[in-house]
């Protein structure tokens, strides 16, 4: 179990990076045959990203429901996400055409993903007895105290006094 740190912190990533959400959703749970290939592939991806940091995936965080499956993204970069994504030689895109002739656009599974791209300065985040998490996974964490007290004052950009 990880480490409850037992104070307020807050997280930083150096520079532009980005957050990439992904996810399924099972139309027709009767439809094992179509839905399955894909709850498979996943986790395929994640172990290929995990073994190969020099890819880009800073972190990921699984989320899941009765028919809805998420996974939360931290990228060094979006140029890092494409990369990945286009690779003939790494395990998403042969995915993404099984799934394209096995479903298409017939109904049964939904895939979406959306991608955003943060600027420095333009995130911020709060933990308070907590593990590491989301952004504190990806990034760096710090007392949220001084330049870091508010979530005001964490996206203004300013920085301590060298």
């Amino acid at each position: 179990m990880p480490k409850i740190i037992a104070e307020r912190v807050c997280a930083e990533i150096e520079g532009e990076f980005a957050v990439f959400l992904i996810g399924m959703r099972i139309n027709k749970l009767w439809k094992v045959w179509k839905w399955l290939p894909v709850t498979i592939a996943m986790p395929k991806m994640l172990r290929e990203l995990a073994a190969h940091p020099e890819l880009g995936l800073l972190s990921v965080r699984p989320h899941f429901g009765l028919r809805n499956f998420m996974f939360v993204q931290y990228w060094q970069s979006a140029a890092h996400l494409q990369a990945y994504a286009q690779a003939r030689d790494q395990a998403h895109l042969p995915a993404w055409q099984a799934f394209t002739r096995l479903v298409g656009a017939n109904g049964d599974v939904g895939i979406w993903h959306e991608t955003y791209v943060i600027a420095p300065g333009h995130a911020e985040s709060v933990y308070v007895n907590m593990p590491p998490y989301g952004l504190g996974l990806a990034g760096k964490l710090f007392p949220a105290k001084g330049h870091r007290a508010s979530a005001a004052k964490r996206l203004s950009g300013t920085k301590a006094p060298a």
